[in-house]
């Protein structure tokens, strides 16, 4: 018989499954809500790193770029001094704490701006090698980390020129909350800078020995995260995970009165997974670290939860099996013996018949074909193939549909209504902290990437003078489209409103229109959202120099993991970019997401500040926040909120961990029954019937059919079996019309006498 095949196999899978199912049923439910600190809360702060790595990493190429670049356009015009370059970088960029000018050759300091630079931590003589002027990182004598970024001031027959500025490793905009510590730690797990939880800022004795407790459990993460970000990506992640580019991860401290420390880590990484930048190859690594609440509460499900469900699929799958293997199997057994012993020629004992279904059909269709064996015509036997197919009513499908109902019993309710997790869900604080957190440094990413984008203008726009020529103001143009992405179109846009010159796609600026006096304008044009930046170029008497940004740049700014939802609504609360798909300037889809934004923009104290809220709703429980542009810069006038929402019912938090196990045990259970008695069904019962039918065609007289086994299994054999009787049968008939033959030509001559 095939190993796969016939009753055995899938009742034995079936015993299997549900004896897994059960132990999996008593150990997942007993775990349930005995983590100290929920894994949503660990996950979080992974997505608070990532959050910092990603402010980190685009702060420092943007760094990076805008002084090459920067470089790049005085190159291109008239030779100017070195106080000019300074003063001219320190007008449009804020964002350094020194620069400084040295001639290559010599070494002189021909200009300084800022703090003391540690100009002698710079190798000249390998400016011109591979990576020559790559930024480098270099720790001061007061024991604080700069980052120097280089770039070369070159002008015909003039001595080249080292332009550096110097910057610190402080996080871009990264909203903390109050017992928060977040650090840049390098390749060793030093750490190079840190924010929050600082001793010296104190308000109480008590305060500060928990800032001092924190700061001495981030060295501890700090050493864990370096060596864990050693890893490949690819390494740190389930496949297809997607997410974070980077290694990330979280951490689980110590435990002290009642509260336990966790962090999150995340290594700097490109936009684009597999792609490094000039950050990126600094090999830093960022690490959060929070005080939180370890879990105290009653646990969410009994103890004996697991063992009483795990208890009841025993009991029932051992019912559901004694009626499979009492019903199903033995009886299909026994026919298999019946046929076989028919077949080999034993007709003395009369066929024992099982009672239900097929089997007992295809019982007394061998009962009948026994008889027949023996010589009884027939003609002269008692009742037709239905009247006798009567005590087959209850077939081996409807058995099988018992046995399944009896195993829905178990699995429908864990699937529907067991465990449901309800308005009452208690979502932890850190959790509806961090929403808001993040929210509002999303914000300030997004508030700081509209300045720079103004900066960028401004910077070209202060080398343009009546001198320069539409042709060269447009190859300045070309050149900042492809150095910076996030433009749409460049041009230059003079008083009476002509474009001089211009790079991308078609301006959407007015036309006849001079530039606007406000730095940041929102528009509509075409159905969608356009930002247009104008940054006044001195050197051209009215005119400007405008960039509009790609919607796409700023969504793109807008995709994190862990947020939910995210839009970005101006002053009137229309939507302007999103993180999903959205139509432009739609309003948001819920009054209490409204109501959050005003309550979030209300000048209270210093100003707005982020809110947080959590719905309890007839669609659950909700979390969303709401973080107003709070800061100065060109963006600052449009009065943008960011906003963003999730379902608690993502989180793995106690409640929907166990309601999600409670589902997946029902649905484990739905499919080890459809899978085994399926396979019971197209492997067993549907030939059983089909064979039932011929059986009793053969025991009606029908011997021209051949029968041919459809498996090599217990009904197969049983096929065979009666395949072999029916051949002995027209055996018998042609011994007989022989037999009869004979007689009758003996019996012919003696008449004639």
């Amino acid at each position: 018989m095939s190993l796969l095949g016939g009753i055995r196999p899938p009742i034995a899978a079936l015993c299997a499954a549900l004896l897994a199912l059960a132990a999996l049923t008593a150990i997942q439910f007993g775990r349930v809500g005995k983590d100290a600190v929920p894994e949503a809360v660990l996950t979080s702060q992974q997505h608070f790193a990532e959050d910092g790595a990603i402010a980190l990493r685009a702060s420092l190429d943007e760094s990076i770029t805008d002084l090459s670049r920067t470089a790049n356009l005085f190159n291109a015009g008239k030779p100017v001094s070195a106080d000019t370059v300074l003063d001219k970088l320190g007008n449009v960029y804020q964002k350094w704490r020194g620069t400084a000018v040295l001639e290559i050759k010599s070494g002189k300091l021909m200009a300084q701006r800022g703090e003391n630079l540690p100009l002698t931590a710079i190798d000249r003589t390998t400016l011109t090698g591979e990576n020559g002027l790559a930024p480098r990182m270099v720790r001061l004598a007061n024991g604080e980390t700069r980052l120097l970024t280089l770039g070369v001031l070159s002008w015909p027959g003039k001595p080249q020129q080292l332009l550096v500025a110097s910057s610190s490793l402080k996080f871009p905009g990264v909203s903390l909350g109050k017992f928060r510590a977040i650090a840049v730690v390098d390749s060793s797990g030093q750490i190079l800078s840190s924010d929050g939880a600082d001793p010296d800022q104190a308000d109480s004795e008590e305060t500060k020995g928990a800032a001092k407790q924190s700061k001495k459990q981030l060295a501890k993460f700090a050493k864990t995260a370096a060596r864990k970000a050693e890893q490949h990506p690819l390494k740190t992640k389930e496949p297809g995970a997607g997410g974070f580019p980077g290694v990330s991860g979280s951490l689980l401290g110590d435990s002290r009165s009642g509260e336990r420390s966790v962090a999150g880590y995340a290594t700097l990484a490109g936009a684009i997974p597999g792609e490094g930048t000039a950050a990126t190859a600094l090999g830093l690594t960022v690490v959060s670290s929070v005080e939180v609440t370890e879990s105290s509460e009653t646990a969410v499900v009994d103890p004996f939860f697991g063992i009483a469900a795990a208890g009841a699929l025993l009991v029932i799958g051992a019912i559901a099996l004694a009626v499979l293997v009492g019903t199903v199997q033995k009886p299909l057994l026994q026919l298999f013996l019946e046929s076989r012993r028919l077949s080999r020629g034993d007709l003395t004992r009369p066929v024992t018949l099982p009672k239900y279904g097929e089997a007992s059909r295809i019982g007394a269709a061998l009962e009948l074909l026994r008889r027949q064996l023996l010589g009884e015509p027939v003609e002269e036997q008692e009742g037709s193939a239905p009247e006798r197919g009567r005590r087959g009513r209850i077939g081996m499908r409807a058995l099988i549909g018992v046995c399944a109902a009896l195993l829905l019993v178990w699995s429908a309710p864990l699937v529907l209504l067991i465990n449901r997790a309800d308005d009452t869900v208690k979502v932890p604080s850190a959790i509806v902290s961090d929403q808001r957190e993040r929210t509002d440094t999303l914000a300030d990413r997004v508030r700081r990437a509209l300045n720079e984008g103004h900066a960028d203008l401004t910077s070209v726009a202060s080398m343009l003078n009546a001198d320069t020529t539409p042709n060269e103001m447009a190859q300045v143009l070309e050149r900042t489209r492809t150095e910076h992405t996030r433009y749409e179109s460049l041009y230059v846009l003079q008083a009476d409103g002509t474009v001089t010159a211009k790079a991308g796609s078609e301006p959407h600026h007015p036309k006849g229109k001079g530039p606007e006096n406000a730095p940041v304008v929102l528009r509509e044009a075409d159905n969608k959202p356009v930002v247009t930046e104008y940054a006044e170029a001195p050197g051209l008497k009215g005119a400007a120099v405008v960039g509009e940004l790609k919607i796409s740049f700023l969504n793109g700014l807008l995709k994190r993991p862990g947020l939910g939802e995210i839009r970005v609504v101006d002053g009137k609360q229309r939507i302007v970019a999103s993180s999903s798909g959205y139509r432009a300037f739609q309003e948001l889809p819920d009054d209490k997401l409204k109501a959050l934004v005003t309550a979030a923009n209300q000048k209270s104290g210093k100003g707005p500040h982020a809110s947080s809220v959590v719905h309890r709703d007839g669609d659950g429980v909700g979390i969303a926040a709401a973080a107003p542009f709070n800061g100065g810069g060109a963006a600052k006038p449009l009065n943008w909120t960011v906003v963003s929402w999730q379902n608690a019912k993502g989180l793995a938090i106690p409640e929907y961990n166990l309601q999600n196990r409670t589902v997946l045990a029902g649905l484990l259970g739905l499919t080890a029954v459809a899978a085994c008695l399926g396979w019971m069904h197209i492997i067993v019962v549907r030939p059983l019937r089909q064979l039932a039918q011929r059986a009793e065609a053969l025991a009606d007289g029908d011997r021209r059919t051949v029968l041919f086994p459809t498996h090599h299994d217990e009904v197969g054999a049983v096929t065979r079996s009666l395949e072999v009787i029916r051949q002995q049968l027209v055996e018998l008939k042609k011994r007989e019309a022989s037999g009869s033959a004979g007689r009758a030509g003996k019996a012919t001559p003696a008449g004639r006498n």
